[in-house]
Order: C-alpha cells, then structure tokens, then sequence
C-alpha cells in the first residue's frame, strides 16, 4: 500500500470537489495515482456530494484556510509554521501530519480563491466544526506571540464567508486575540445584561461550544475544541464572582 494510504482510507470525500479540490488537485492526483484509488482525484466528481465531514475533509479544508491566514501579512513565519505541524501531529499522528504539512507547503505557493473555499466549507461542514476551524485559524495568527492586523482581517473574511456571524467570532476572537478577555465579549452580550440574560447567554453559549458538537471528528479535536468552551464558563464564573449571584 502506498504511503498515502492511511491517510486517504476513505476519510475524503467532498474536499476533492470544488475549489478545495482545484487547490489540492496536483496532489491529490499524485496520492491517488500511488495508490490506485478511485477517480475522486478530478476535483469534479464531488462537487456536490453533501455527506457530513469527516475527519479527511476537515483537514483539507483546515490546510487550504490555514495557508490563506499564514500568507496574509505576506511573510510566513517558522513560528506559524511549528504551530501547524504541531497541530497535525496531535491531531492526526504521524504519519498523516507529515503528508498534511506537505500539501500545506505546495498550497502556500498558489493562488486562494478564499471565499469560494471557504463557501465550499459552510455548504458541507456543520456548524460546530466550522467554529472549531476558526479556533484553529487564530491559534496560527497568534503563533509568534503577535497578532498582525492583515491576519486578523482574513479570519474575519473567513469567518463571514463561512456563515458565522460576528458575535461567535468576537468570542473566539476574544479569546485568542486579548490579552485580559472581556468575559461579556466571551459571552456575547453587553455589560448592562441583567442576571437573567448572562445566565440565558451561558446556557446557549456551553451548548454551542460543548467538545461533544465535533466528537466525531475524534477525541483530539474534541480535546481541541474545548478551549472555547473553558472560555465561556470562566468568563461566566467571572462575571458571577464580581455580581455575586449563584
């Protein structure tokens, strides 16, 4: 079996299609003429095969946005670089993290119709795993320590054309981009709410970012998942503590 083999296992299927196949195209081909697979290397063969994402697809989305954001401010740093190869590795083993980390290399170097990849993504991925991906995106742009405002305007681009509206991106944006986070942003209300309201804001918001909404991409991006999550409930133990309500 080719080396490709583990990886491909059937785990892809509308990520051969569309933009994210026309980007990926040259090395799907070269996977698929290696391991003798079927004819899901022509980009358009599943354009509009609408099954749920499974883990393939959810990383051939994440390598095509990770390198739009990586190539925003025009430099790629090693520190951005490190950060998706860890990334990989955690998340997908070896193996495939170093044939991830080599589709990411030949991505960096061609052209991204962003909002056609990233509406590919919203029309197949469900919610949850469209946040989980935006996690993921402002991890890379605060890799080396500085957040540079050309990143910070394509995650915002992303996260519009990927159907997910501002106030779930100023959470998560909250989160990574602050130094000290506003645990009202975190929540997605104003500091006039009453007890009621950040009790409601709570309720939904733990539901939304609970890990078990991408659990079946598996437990490492379940575990990944969770950092939001922590988010949300320490901002609400905050804002708990300085009210004083139970």
């Amino acid at each position: 079996m080719s080396k490709y083999g583990p990886w491909i296992g059937g785990a892809l299927g509308w990520a051969f299609g569309g933009p994210i196949g026309g980007i990926l195209g040259f090395a799907f081909g070269k996977i698929f003429s290696e391991v003798g697979g079927p004819n899901q290397a022509n980009p358009s063969n599943t354009m509009h095969n609408s099954r749920r994402a499974q883990p393939g697809d959810f990383a051939a989305a994440l390598i095509v946005l990770s390198a739009a954001v990586m190539k925003a401010d025009n430099k790629v740093m090693k520190s951005e670089l490190e950060f998706v190869k860890s990334f990989l590795l955690k998340n997908f083993g070896r193996p495939q993290a170093e044939q991830l980390t080599a589709l990411l290399k030949d991505v960096l170097n061609r052209p991204i119709a962003l909002r056609e990849v990233a509406e590919q993504v919203r029309f197949h991925m469900e919610h949850p795993k469209r946040l989980l991906l935006l996690q993921y995106l402002y991890g890379i742009a605060k890799a080396d320590g500085q957040v540079h405002t050309d990143e910070i305007e394509v995650i915002r681009r992303i996260a519009a054309y990927l159907g997910i509206n501002d106030k779930d991106r100023a959470s998560i944006e909250e989160h990574f981009y602050r130094v000290k986070s506003n645990p009202y942003t975190l929540l997605e209300i104003n500091a006039s709410a009453t007890d009621a309201e950040v009790k409601r804001a709570y309720r939904r918001l733990a539901v939304k970012f609970h890990p078990d909404k991408v659990g079946d991409l598996g437990e490492t991006h379940k575990q990944a998942a969770q950092a939001q999550f922590i988010a949300v409930q320490e901002a609400y133990e905050q804002i708990k503590s300085e009210r004083g309500f139970k």
